[in-house]
Formats: structure tokens, C-alpha cells, sequence
């Protein structure tokens, strides 16, 4: 059963046994958030937003009440364009976050679905630290239909991305997809490289469009939204990738990100397929779950 699933049940369980909006309800609707992963502020939160949403407009009805609980936990999570920023030529997407999470397997699911679309896609493989990082890259570029840039492993992460974005400004090449090492948000040293790759961009693509995706797994749950703020902090993120999103009840991490961080959930890792990395739909995730 995936994620959407198990949490349906959850909130059908809930509203199933309705009766009325009384204090019980609301109590019982917290503790479901809470276990969905929302966390502890953002469950409050929600619930009195509900609460006071119930009280002044008079809300009696189940369905009533339900859209209502749809309605909060939508605007929560509208916080920016969930929409991928590829308006110049080259545009660049920096992939970022700890080891495991599905980075390289997202950049072969998206450059398929950018192909697809028309669009000339370079993969950079600037991950030259783990081992063989640089052969999987190459298999989703092949999967894919894609050029790519990659050097030896052990090889200067900047060199790489250099040189692939000469190749995309030679190549005529739309968007550049750049793998990065997976990092622990507390190494020094590591989130420096990312300050350096950035710089990189800044001199060879002025004015470029980019996106700094943090790619993130959805078991990981509230462990997800430190490793979202450090790297915020550090990187500057424009948007989050949410993998592993089709095995866990906890998804609900995607509403306490973008409410505490002001940053969207960009796309959604469903399945382990090509095809199966989704543009994320705030408003389709909740009517999905509630």
C-alpha cells in the first residue's frame, strides 16, 4: 500500500466515525497529523486554522469540514512556483542532498521527461567522489537519449561542471542537470564545494536561469526538514524533490517544508520507473490524501 493510500485510510478512519466538529474531532485530527509527519507546529497550526475556519463559517457537514481541512493544508504548502525555471538557454539544475536519496536516479527521470518535451539535455556528472556515481549517471543519460560530461573519478567536482557548461554553451543545449556528491548538511568542507560550484554558474552562465533542488527522502520525515534548513541556509534552495513518496505514511513532511521553510515541493518521486517522477500538485496531494 503506498503512501497516498495509507494515509487515506488514516483520514477516512477519522472522518468516517463523524459526528460532529467538537473538540474531540479536533484533538483526534492533531494526533493524525502529527503521525503523518506534519510535525508538531505545523499540526497545531493547521488545526486551529480549522478550528476557526469551522466556528466562522458555520461548518457542520462532513464534507463540509473535510474540504475546509483540504482548504488549510493546500495553503500551507503555496509558498512559491512549483513550476522548474528553465527559461534561458542553457538553464542549470544543481541537484544537492545527502547520500540515498534517489539524486542521480531523479536527474535520469527528469532529463527523460524534459527529452520528451523537446528539450536538449546535458547531464553533468560533477559526483566524483562515490564510486561508480559517474557510470550510473551515464546508464539514465543513455536510458534517457542524453549527452553527458564526466571525468575520472576523484576528479575536481568544478572541472566537471566547467566543462559542462562549455559543451551546453557549444552544443546549443537547453537544460544542464548537474549531479553532485551526497553530503551530510554538517560537513564544512562539502557544502564550501557547493558555494563553489554556484560561483562557477554565476561566471560561465550570467543571468542563467537555475534551480538548486534539494532531493529528499520521505521516510526520513521530520530528520528531512533539519537536513532542508541546513542546506537552505547553506545553498539557497529553490525547490524540494520528494523520492521514496510511494512507500511511506509520512509525507506529510512536504506541508511543515514549505510552511517553516518558504520553499515548494517541485516534483515527487512515485515509483521506481523512468516515467515516475511527477511536477508535485499541492492541491491534488491533499484532495489525494483527505
Amino acid at each position: 500500500m503506498g503512501f497516498f493510500d495509507k494515509l487515506k485510510k488514516i483520514t477516512t478512519n477519522l472522518f468516517g466515525g463523524f459526528t460532529e466538529a467538537d473538540e474531540a474531532f479536533f484533538e483526534e485530527l492533531e494526533e493524525t497529523l502529527i503521525l503523518a509527519d506534519l510535525g508538531m507546529d505545523t499540526a497545531v497550526d493547521a488545526v486551529e486554522k480549522l478550528r476557526t475556519k469551522v466556528r466562522k463559517e458555520k461548518l457542520h457537514d462532513q464534507e463540509e469540514v473535510r474540504e475546509a481541512l483540504r482548504d488549510v493544508l493546500a495553503e500551507e504548502m503555496e509558498v512559491g512556483d512549483t513550476a522548474l525555471d528553465i527559461s534561458t538557454q542553457p538553464s542549470v539544475v544543481l541537484f544537492i542532498g545527502v547520500n540515498g536519496v534517489g539524486k542521480t536516479t531523479s536527474i535520469g527521470k527528469l532529463a527523460h521527461q524534459l527529452k520528451s518535451q523537446g528539450k536538449r539535455v546535458l547531464l553533468c556528472a560533477a559526483d566524483t567522489f562515490r564510486a561508480a556515481a559517474a557510470d550510473q549517471l551515464e546508464i539514465w543519460a543513455e536510458r534517457a537519449g542524453c549527452e553527458l560530461v564526466r571525468q575520472h573519478e576523484g576528479a575536481d567536482p568544478g572541472a566537471v561542471l566547467f566543462d559542462a557548461l562549455q559543451a551546453a554553451k557549444a552544443r546549443n543545449v537547453d537544460v544542464v542537470l548537474c549531479d553532485t556528491a551526497g553530503r551530510l548538511h554538517n560537513k564544512a568542507n562539502l557544502m564550501a564545494e557547493l558555494a563553489k560550484l554556484s560561483k562557477i554558474i554565476d561566471r560561465e552562465c550570467p543571468g542563467a536561469a537555475r534551480e538548486t533542488l534539494l532531493v529528499l527522502d520521505a521516510t526520513t520525515g521530520q530528520n528531512g526538514l533539519i537536513q532542508a534548513r541546513t542546506f537552505k541556509e547553506t545553498a539557497g534552495l529553490t525547490g524540494i524533490v520528494l523520492t521514496k513518496l510511494d512507500g511511506t505514511a509520512k509525507g506529510g513532511i512536504v506541508v511543515a517544508i514549505a510552511r517553516e521553510l518558504g520553499v515548494p515541493v517541485k516534483f515527487a518521486g512515485v515509483g521506481e520507473g523512468i516515467d515516475d517522477l511527477r511536477p508535485f500538485d499541492a492541491r491534488a496531494y491533499v484532495e489525494a490524501i483527505i
